[in-house]
């Protein structure tokens, strides 16, 4: 029980906080908060972990500001494997896609780590989405990602979605395990069912993550795997 009490904080946080945003929308200016995951992840190896991904945002159809967090939570270690919070302002740049500006600050287990970034959010033609971001750091060092994801629907509730994440870096940051060239994969395959209107979205899944080339080499180092598979379940909040 103890393992599961971050994940269910979260969702209890979530979800009041969302459904007193979704009835504050006046004056042309709105806000809302949704996750897109919370999760509990156990692994091959035994790994038990928790993630989740949620986003907050306020103002207009035309300009956002954006507070995005994504993080990894390893209970073997009582520690956070990743923890990444993003501030960014969005603005469309066509009907589907969204241009996002804005900094990254990185504070996991070990050396922090801060970037300014620029990307691009929204759906591709067959209504696939797409995330995709250039970063910065404060060493100067470039890195970047893109996340592609697909919704199919298996009837007007269950839904099926894989997931699919690239990274990639121009140089070397030995200091946070990231290496040159493509850095690491993530893979997931979710079912879906929806609830409450929509608003609440139970899934189950396995997700798959593989590091390459130096940061591969850089994780057996520190004694880590190279790639692990994840049985997951978890639930979205969307309001």
């Amino acid at each position: 029980m103890k393992r599961l009490m971050i994940p269910l904080l979260l969702m209890a946080s979530a979800s009041a906080g969302a459904e007193q945003m979704r009835h504050s929308m006046h004056h042309g200016y709105f806000y809302g908060l949704q996750a897109d995951a919370l999760e509990y992840r156990y692994g091959d190896s035994g790994e038990e972990l928790g993630y989740w991904s949620t986003e907050a945002w306020w103002g207009t159809d035309e300009l956002k500001a954006l507070w995005l967090s994504e993080a990894e939570y390893s209970f073997d270690h009582d520690s956070w494997e990743t923890l990444d919070n993003r501030l960014a302002l969005q603005t469309p740049i066509s009907d589907f896609i969204d241009l996002r500006a804005g900094l990254r600050f990185d504070t996991p287990d070990g050396e922090n780590r801060q970037y300014a970034f620029v990307g691009l959010n929204g759906l591709l033609p067959y209504w696939l989405e797409m995330d995709s971001n250039l970063y910065l750091s404060e060493h100067g060092d470039l890195s970047l990602d893109l996340a592609l994801e697909y919704e199919l629907l298996l009837t007007n509730r269950l839904h099926l979605t894989p997931e699919l994440e690239l990274d990639a870096a121009l140089s070397d940051d030995e200091a946070v395990g990231v290496g040159r060239g493509l850095s690491g994969l993530e893979a997931g395959l979710r079912l879906s069912y929806d609830l409450v209107d929509r608003a609440i979205v139970p899934y189950v899944g396995v997700h798959y993550e593989r590091a390459f080339g130096r940061t591969a080499d850089f994780a057996a180092d520190e004694g880590e795997d190279r790639d692990g598979w994840f049985a997951v379940a978890g639930v979205r909040l969307m309001f």
